[in-house]
């Protein structure tokens, strides 16, 4: 293959393979990350067929990095954070320790440094943000205590690993490759990270946080749409990319800190969702790269350290989270959930390992069974809430009102109980406007979001609201719609929006559904699924320009006299 199509093959290779596998991984009810995975071991030079370039791979991987931790840094959420700190903090902090420490254990069994057993077991330790929310959605727990403390729990060890990025170099640094370094220059290559990690920070927290919004409002002012997108790129990309040239630090950490001040704007929601299309693609490529570098053979040369990684991760870690949860006195239903949540590793171990292997702190070997124990135990997980879910409700019907009921320990927020209401789907520009206009004329309003901010501000307006995709019938569900009068989409996602008004007028015949559309196919699209009128936004915008034209001077139409008005 000529050198100069090896990018253009990459991305078609990875984006193909990596779509193919993934919507069959999700058709098989697991995490589309499988599938992204094994796109990679295709793609990779350990498996016949295309190989991806080697050189490429790394620096695509590199992209989806810094765009992966910008998104993580645009959603951290320190309120989240500090509602469970009491067990959410020690807990993660212990059961990250417990299961480095197993891992540091293994590596010792297979005579590896210690060094690289203490970055083996670190990437042990921490959980698939993707594959722990889409588990605790669709159990509708994200609005419960113990999911909750699943989502604090995360953002700690994610935390962690954001404190590792930056602790790792300074430690390979000092050793060398070897592990003669004394406390002296350990101490000295600490102190120097630290001190630069300081200056960055201090720099983005003077500057930066001044500098970013006002980026941001005057672009968002001149109206285009593609200009502020591009403008929240250059921001996480030069961000990550300034912090490592002239702070030495890693571009995780600046693509981190980036994005957690830009989540202080109150353009966060917008960066997101403009940011959103382009992070999803890199982040694609980033585990497909992570694929290219996972050679299968070490499943049949090493099947012994592959059960011990995966009995670490599924077992080892997991059984510490248990017994941390009930020491601290939470019942039995939260203390299996969350441990069977924490059971499995992804984005985060695979950074760690990545970075481990670049530093040579870590074998080759050592990242083929991180990468074997992910792919393993991701596919386990959803068997394990199986598993669970089967447990809790065999338990119920033994003892019916004793068991350790699923929702139990409360959901943080009422049921729905209205009647006649309205369904609001979507609490962006559009469906908030709307949903207040409406609840401030008396009507009944339950609004539906998955974004946990808006549904955060949903509530604290007073409306009644279930945080989901409409598009599960969980979530749908819990919206009461046989009990509504009429449905409302204000998302601007029609295609999806047809889907799920079939499965509402299969609920409930009666409903009415209103819905909004940016064009004809559109509205056709949304008709023939059931939606009883479809709104064309840039439509009935014109129509309102054109009234308020005709109603200015010199056009507006001359005012009868009084005398004829009555003749």
């Amino acid at each position: 293959m000529q050198h100069h199509t090896s990018l253009i093959a990459i991305l078609v290779y990875g984006f193909v393979l990596a779509f193919a596998l993934g919507a069959l991984a999700n058709r098989l009810r697991l995490s589309p990350l499988v599938g992204y995975l094994l796109a990679g071991v295709l793609a990779g030079p350990f498996t016949p067929g295309f190989v991806g370039d080697a050189e490429l791979a790394p620096q695509l991987a590199e992209i989806g990095v810094i765009l992966l931790m910008f998104g993580v840094g645009l959603h951290f959420s320190l309120r989240d954070l500090m509602s469970v700190k009491n067990i959410a903090i020690p807990g993660a902090i212990a059961q990250t320790a417990v299961a480095t420490g197993l891992g540091w254990g293994l590596a010792e069994l297979m005579g590896w440094r210690h060094i690289e057993g203490i970055i083996f077991g670190f990437s042990l330790a921490t959980a698939s943000t993707v594959v722990l929310l889409r588990a605790m959605e669709e159990r509708r727990l994200l609005d419960t205590r113990r999911g909750k403390i699943a989502v604090g729990w995360l953002i700690v060890e994610d935390l962690a690993c954001v404190v590792a990025l930056v602790l790792i170099p300074a430690f390979a640094g000092a050793l060398g490759g070897g592990e003669a370094a004394g406390p002296a220059e350990i101490g000295k290559a600490l102190a120097i990270t630290l001190g630069k990690v300081a200056a960055f920070v201090a720099f983005m927290l003077v500057v930066g946080r001044k500098a970013i919004p006002w980026v941001l409002e005057r672009i968002a002012g001149t109206g285009s749409r593609e200009l502020f997108t591009l403008a929240v790129l250059s921001i996480a990309m030069g961000v990550a990319f300034g912090s490592a040239e002239l702070f030495g630090v890693s571009f995780a950490l600046g693509a981190f800190f980036a994005g957690m001040l830009l989540n202080e704007s109150e353009f966060s929601h917008q960066a997101a969702n403009d940011s959103l299309p382009m992070r999803d693609a890199f982040a694609v490529l980033f585990f497909v790269s992570v694929g290219m570098l996972f050679d299968p053979h070490i499943l049949v040369q090493h099947p012994l350290q592959v059960l011990a990684t995966t009995l670490i991760i599924v077992f080892g870690k997991s059984a510490a989270a248990y017994a941390i949860v009930r020491l601290f006195g939470h019942p039995n239903a939260t203390a299996l959930t969350i441990s069977t949540s924490l059971a499995q590793i992804g984005e985060f171990a695979f950074i760690i390992a990545g970075l481990g292997l670049s530093l040579k702190i870590l074998p080759k070997d050592g990242l083929d069974l991180v990468l074997a124990g992910a792919l393993i135990t991701i596919m386990l997980n959803p068997l394990l809430f199986m598993a669970l879910d089967r447990w809790q409700a065999r338990q119920e019907a033994v003892s019916p009102g004793t068991a350790p009921n699923p929702h139990a320990d409360e959901p943080t927020v009422d049921p729905i109980t209205a009647n006649d209401h309205i369904i609001v789907v979507g609490y962006g520009r559009v469906g908030r406007q709307l949903a207040h206009l409406l609840h401030d004329r008396g009507l009944p309003v339950v609004v539906v979001e998955h974004d946990a901010d808006r549904v955060t501000a949903a509530r604290a307006s007073g409306l009644a609201t279930v945080r989901g995709n409409i598009a599960n019938a969980r979530v749908m569900q819990e919206t009461a719609p046989e009990r509504a009068k009429l449905a409302i989409f204000a998302m601007p996602q029609a295609l999806e929006a047809g889907e799920a008004i079939e499965r509402l007028k299969a609920a409930n015949p009666g409903i009415s559904v209103l819905s909004r559309a940016h064009s004809e196919a559109e509205v056709k699209h949304l008709l023939a699924h059931g939606a009883d009128a479809a709104v064309l936004a840039e439509r009935e915008l014109a129509y309102s320009l054109r009234d308020m034209v005709l109603a200015m001077p010199p056009w507006r139409a001359p005012r009868q006299p009084a005398d004829a008005t009555a003749a």
